[in-house]
């Protein structure tokens, strides 16, 4: 199977200046960009080109062909190594990701399916057990949901399936989580 990379990233902070625990000179240092991918919401460190300057929710092209903006990626990095001011945004920029993605996200309500035999994917997701679970199936049986606020309406006792799906995936991105479903 073919490994897909990232098409688009959204810059949660951009260091103008690197990082500030790099030694190095400041002439010597390199502008860092911390952006999480739309796709499989990796957490990766761009490297802007020369005198491109990003702005923080930017969105940007980080696929193979050519980049306006983004000299190469640095690679991906871990949760930990995000600032402070990238970690605050975090949760915002997954939500605006979801948001902008519904389809997808739909579709996981939909076509959910038991991991084992004991646990279902939908359990997997905050606040769902057996109970609310169960109740998803039933009426997606019924009539597969359209969008978000179809599930908000025809399932009522579940809540925000946004909240629901924005907070299992910042747990997983935080490395959590013993199985992921969102983040690859």
């Amino acid at each position: 199977m073919e490994r897909k990379r990232e098409e688009e990233a959204v810059v949660l902070e951009f260091l103008q200046h690197g990082y500030l625990f790099d030694k190095r000179p400041s002439h010597m240092k390199t502008p860092i960009a911390q952006a999480l991918g739309t796709a499989k919401f990796s957490l990766l460190e761009l490297i802007p080109r020369k005198d491109v300057s990003l702005r923080m929710l930017e969105r940007v092209y980080v696929g193979d062909d050519k980049r306006d903006k983004i000299h190469h990626v640095g690679g991906k990095i871990s949760y930990r190594k995000l600032t402070e001011t990238a970690k605050s945004e975090l949760k915002h920029v997954v939500k605006e990701v979801v948001l902008d993605q519904e389809d997808r996200f739909v579709n996981f309500f939909n076509k959910a399916q038991p991991l084992n035999l004991r646990v279902h994917s939908l359990e997997m997701l905050p606040g769902v057990g057996k109970k609310h679970m169960r109740e998803i199936i039933d009426v997606r049986d019924e009539e597969e949901f359209k969008n978000f606020e179809d599930i908000r309406t025809r399932v009522k006792s579940v809540g925000d399936p946004v909240d629901k799906i924005v907070s299992r995936i910042v747990s997983e991105i935080e490395g959590l989580e013993k199985l992921n479903l969102f983040v690859h």
